[in-house]
């Protein structure tokens, strides 16, 4: 190859190496707030979202985390106030939460299996919560909104 041609292949070849196979941000990752949720059991289903209270969930490459607290400014009782964590996995569609902190520690060390849909700015889980020590076996559907900055 020639000088003339090195010199014309130059501008291109730079612009192919720069460009990049860095995998984009998996679309779980960010901050979302609770917009609605509802519980079944056997065949009653309830809506267990409360507009008292204010819910959002962070979700990074590993954790997860979520806060909830009473809307209300005048309500400071530390039992208005929840929050939560730990690790979780990714498998297709299923997203699994290894709840390792909680305010109640009787939730504490389970594991909760949701199906995730997204579309948008949309987050849509359900799957069972079920807490054999504290009775509890239904079927949860959260909706979420994408928090932007």
């Amino acid at each position: 190859m020639n000088y003339k041609t090195l010199l014309l292949w130059l501008p291109f070849s730079s612009a192919f190496f720069s460009c990049s196979n860095t995998p984009a941000t998996p679309p779980l990752i960010g901050t979302w707030e609770l917009v609605s949720a509802t519980s079944t059991e056997k065949d009653s289903t309830v809506s267990t979202f409360d507009p008292m209270h204010k819910m959002i969930k962070i979700i990074n490459a590993t954790h997860f985390a979520f806060l909830n607290h009473a809307v209300s400014k005048n309500d400071s009782s530390a039992t208005r106030f929840r929050a939560g964590g730990g690790k979780y996995t990714l498998a297709d569609s299923v997203y699994t939460e290894n709840l390792e902190y909680f305010t109640d520690k009787a939730w504490e060390n389970n594991k909760f299996s949701f199906v995730i849909k997204i579309e948008g700015d949309t987050l849509v889980q359900k799957g069972v919560e079920k807490v054999e020590k504290l009775g509890i076996d239904h079927i949860i559907i959260e909706k979420y909104k994408r928090v932007n900055d």
